[in-house]
């Protein structure tokens, strides 16, 4: 099959119009986050019923429609919320505490250093285990072509 001179500025054209739409959706949102650093100094810390819970980013990077990353701390024996499921992955790191794991129907204990991964729309939850406060880092990963199932 020969190209025409016709199709090849439709092809163009169409490109063109794909790519500015792209940017377009992209700079109607949040803007992109680059390198930085976030100082724990810096965090402020919200009170919560459970705890406390410090913001540290929530942004589109080059390379994933959502990254977002907050710290949690825990009263002893309290949870987040109840176990749940959802599209997006999850990577938390006990910071200190002792928290039980809940991964499907099994429960993993987790110490400071451990770290939690939590599948794409596995069933999962978190409590503290122990009689002091446990405070992890949650870190959420969103491509851009997640397919989100409830």
């Amino acid at each position: 099959m020969k190209m025409t001179r016709r199709d090849l500025c439709v092809a163009a054209i169409s490109l063109f119009i794909a790519v500015a739409g792209m940017a377009l959706a992209r700079s109607a949102g949040k803007p992109l986050m680059h390198s930085c650093v976030f100082n724990w100094a810096d965090l402020k810390a919200v009170p919560t019923k459970m705890g406390e819970r410090r913001t540290v980013c929530d942004a589109p990077t080059p390379t994933l429609a959502q990254f977002e990353c907050h710290i949690t701390t825990l009263n002893p024996g309290e949870s987040p919320h109840p176990p749940h499921r959802h599209a997006d992955e999850e990577l938390m790191i006990v910071k200190e505490g002792t928290l039980a794991a809940l991964q499907g129907d099994q429960t993993n204990i987790v110490e400071a250093g451990g770290i939690i991964f939590e599948a794409s729309n596995e069933l999962h939850g978190l409590r503290n285990l122990g009689t002091n406060r446990a405070t992890y880092f949650v870190f959420r990963f969103v491509p851009h072509d997640l397919v989100k199932k409830n």
